[in-house]
């Protein structure tokens, strides 16, 4: 008898094999997808194994890659390279790669590590809404963080070490609550941390060394879980951070704090490495931080620390490296510290310790440096307002209520403005610069170039500032703005009312002298706007009360926030570098601000003395010279009295002395000799011997050209290229300033150098050699 089919075992049976037929679609959609995630890296190394007979959710992998399954979905992806790969190819597109991994929809973790990556982060990142583990280290990505990684609720850890990643923190990094480990090392980020990190409970490493950061530390001590906090090589101060207590790891090497450091760093019980070394921190080193439980790691060296250290000090146990070198310690070094042991390492050079083997001042340069130290900017503030308010309360008795409103309110503001009360008291009065050259300038021109219409883009005229202005800029000379002081003045940094970042220069006249004297110098840096030099955007004076004489001029100039030339080819810490391409750009742009102060304004300005360290590389990575020939910038605080307000010029700006200007052409060869090499010369002998052995590997091989340039760039110069910059920094630090070829001859022969470069690159992936150039070098002449 035949069984019965009854409609509902029909139905379980076409339900199941629907199941099983939706199973393998999606178990075949994988390979496909990771299969085209190959394509799209080029072939990695670390995916050979990967084929279209590969079993992806196999158990089974290696450390190169990993892929991790569930329910036939994958939520991991690990493609890790041994070794940093080139950058892929031009036509990768971020974007594409992206939108293919979207195709993984429940991936959780997504590692990508020495790939080659490069491009943006896309926007398109969000699609992968259930990320929470994100490594993209060793890429090639470049561009801003896009606000569309705000969306990303569930993501824990984010690390994009090593790429060229720019721009500042976005403020939103606190819509990621989840977020434990956030690590952007070795990246080209500026600008300020905001304060919204300091509002991620759950972080626990915080790492943002090898940028540009600046500015103050946002309060981290609400960040209770904090372990790691690495920000070494940035430009961080002046104040010690506030943190937390349970730091394990804090690095704030090479940075700007000048400040003292706290106590409360004694009661970090879990603290293993304590790194403070190359700021300017001043006041008590703690002793007590030797014996903190789980030390094992301690420097403080290249700082201003001062204190006596005793020999029964206890160290911990854990305790094997410390570095004290290059303090202001003074005392006995404590036994702990002097065992023999070959697994421990002391370092406590130029400090004033007695009785011990390295190398020590004397004892009276510890005593007098840490007077030179002087009181910290805030008791000093605190002491000057004491001071206002006294003198306030003796001129209130003699001038009644109406003059004592006033007073009071003028003395206040002086209070805020100015750092000391030894002088007299000022009246603010705002000047403006006359915006053209006087009659007289234009007829005694020699010519204006053409050079002149090369005025700056995007920056605002110049113009005449308040002392409100200059106030409410630098937060009223906050200490967090303070960049450096030069015999130029002091420097800060400010943010106008529209946003806009800017230098300001604060210079203390030690002279009287009206405002006549200095109108000339003002109408000339006025006029000095040029896309490659650092520009003046506008100045304001202040004034004695009873005379009517400048007492303070300050300078307010645009901010270049990128670091200088030097920090880009000869800082070996920097872990950055420019190619040959970007170098001879730089060059470019170097020659073309020599070219315009030369003879794009009138006077002219020679004698500039333009090092590496002069030029600052912008967003751009375009050059723009800082520090040109003005002698009022140089000498405006140490004028004579009797000289005349329109008395004789400088040399330096004066026409007529013979070949004047060829002593920048020589300095710009040692900026040429420099790029080439990777490193600067260490004097003028060493500039000159290194002249002979360009000259002598121009007339020789290829090999013998190649053999001295930096190992950075190498391999990726045109030796076409590469011998026309060696013929131009020879000539141009030729001995006879009468031999050295002009400026516009120079320029003329950098941008043929890099015309040659650029058409090798473009043909050389069609074609393998050197390519024919179709351009001739233009003879260099002399004048």
């Amino acid at each position: 008898m035949a069984e019965k089919f009854y409609p509902t075992k029909l139905l379980i049976f076409v339900t199941l094999l629907l199941s099983i037929n939706h199973s393998e679609q999606l178990q075949s959609s994988l390979p496909q997808t990771l299969l085209r995630i190959k394509r799209l890296l080029n072939f990695p190394s670390a995916l050979s194994s990967w084929n279209s007979s590969t079993d992806f959710c196999s158990p089974d992998s290696d450390s190169s890659q990993t892929v991790v399954c569930y329910e036939d979905t994958i939520t991991q992806l690990h493609i890790i390279a041994d070794k940093r790969a080139s950058p892929l190819p031009k036509n990768f597109s971020t974007d594409t790669f992206f939108a293919t991994l979207a195709r993984l929809p429940h991936l959780k973790v997504l590692t990508l590590v020495s790939l080659g990556i490069r491009g943006p982060l896309p926007g398109k990142i969000a699609r992968l809404s259930s990320l929470e583990i994100v490594n993209m280290s060793s890429n090639f990505l470049y561009g801003v963080i896009p606000q569309e990684l705000s969306l990303l609720s569930n993501l824990q850890t984010l690390i994009l070490d090593d790429n060229k990643l720019s721009g500042e923190l976005p403020d939103w990094l606190d819509s990621l609550p989840a977020l434990t480990v956030l690590s952007l090392k070795n990246n080209l980020f500026n600008g300020s941390v905001p304060d919204s990190v300091g509002r991620l409970e759950n972080l626990r490493i915080l790492s943002l060394s090898h940028n540009h950061f600046y500015g103050p530390v946002p309060d981290l001590r609400h960040l209770t879980n904090l372990q790691v906090l690495e920000f070494d090589d940035n430009a961080f101060g002046p104040q010690f951070p506030r943190l937390g207590t349970k730091l394990v790891t804090l690095v704030l090497r090479n940075n700007s704090f000048r400040s003292s450091v706290p106590a409360e760093v004694t009661t970090f019980r879990q603290l293993e490495r304590f790194d403070i070394s190359s700021n300017s921190f001043v006041g008590p080193f703690h002793p007590a931080l030797l014996s903190l439980p789980s030390i094992t790691y301690l420097n403080i060296s290249g700082n201003q620390l001062n204190g006596m250290l005793f020999e029964n000090l206890t160290c911990s146990s854990e305790l094997q490296v410390v570095d004290l070198s290059s303090n202001l310690l003074t005392g006995s070094l404590p036994e702990c510290l002097q065992s023999k042991s070959s697994d421990k390492t002391v370092l406590y050079a130029r400090n004033c310790l007695q009785d011990i083997n390295q190398n020590q001042h004397l004892l009276p340069f510890c005593h007098t440096e840490a007077l030179a130290v002087g009181i910290l900017p805030e008791s000093k503030k605190h002491k000057d307002q004491s001071k206002v308010g006294l003198s306030t309360g003796i001129v209130s008795g003699i001038l009644g209520g109406v003059a004592l409103v006033a007073l009071v309110f003028f003395i206040i503001r002086r209070g805020n403005v100015r750092s000391s009360i030894k002088n007299p008291p000022t009246r603010l009065i705002s000047e403006s610069a006359t915006p053209k050259y006087s009659s007289k300038h234009l007829s005694d021109a020699r010519y204006i170039s053409q050079t002149m219409k090369m005025a700056t883009v995007g920056l605002p005229i110049y113009r005449t500032f308040s002392v409100e202005e200059i106030v409410v800029a630098t937060n009223n000379f906050d200490t967090s703005s303070f960049m450096g002081e030069s015999s130029q003045g002091q420097m800060y940094r400010g943010r106008l009312r529209d946003g806009f970042v800017v230098a300001i220069r604060c210079v203390k006249m030690k002279k009287r002298y009206s405002i006549h004297y200095f109108m000339h110098h003002i109408e000339l840096i006025s006029q000095l706007r040029h896309r490659h030099l650092v520009c003046a955007l506008g100045h304001c004076f202040e004034y004695y009360l009873e005379d009517s004489t400048v007492s303070r001029i300050f300078l307010v100039f645009e901010y270049v926030p990128n670091g200088t030339l030097r920090s880009w080819i000869s800082d070996r810490r920097a872990k950055k570098s420019l190619g040959w391409t970007q170098r001879i750009e730089a060059a470019i742009g170097v020659a073309k601000g020599i070219q315009y102060l030369h003879t794009g304004v009138v006077p002219g300005i020679y004698s500039n003395k333009i090092k590496t360290t002069d030029v600052l590389m912008d967003q751009n990575l375009g050059a723009k010279i800082c520090s040109y020939n003005l002698p009022f910038l140089s000498d405006m605080g140490k004028v004579e009295h009797g000289t005349s307000s329109s008395g004789s010029k400088s040399p330096s700006v004066n026409r007529s002395a013979k070949h004047e200007d060829k002593s920048d052409i020589y300095n710009f060869g040692a900026i040429l000799q420099e790029l080439i090499l990777g490193r600067a010369a260490k004097s003028r002998n060493e500039v000159d011997g290194l002249r002979v052995l360009f000259q002598a590997s121009i007339i020789g091989d290829e090999e013998a050209r190649r053999s001295i340039v930096d190992a950075g760039v190498r391999n990726s110069c045109l030796d076409q290229s590469l011998r026309t910059i060696m013929e131009i920094c020879t000539r141009c630090l030729t001995k006879d300033p009468a031999e050295r070829p002009s400026i516009e001859d120079v320029l003329w022969n950098l941008q043929f150098a890099a015309q040659v470069q650029d058409a090798w690159r473009g043909e050389s992936q069609s074609s393998e050699g050197s390519p024919g150039s179709p351009f001739e070098p233009r003879r260099l002449t002399f004048h």
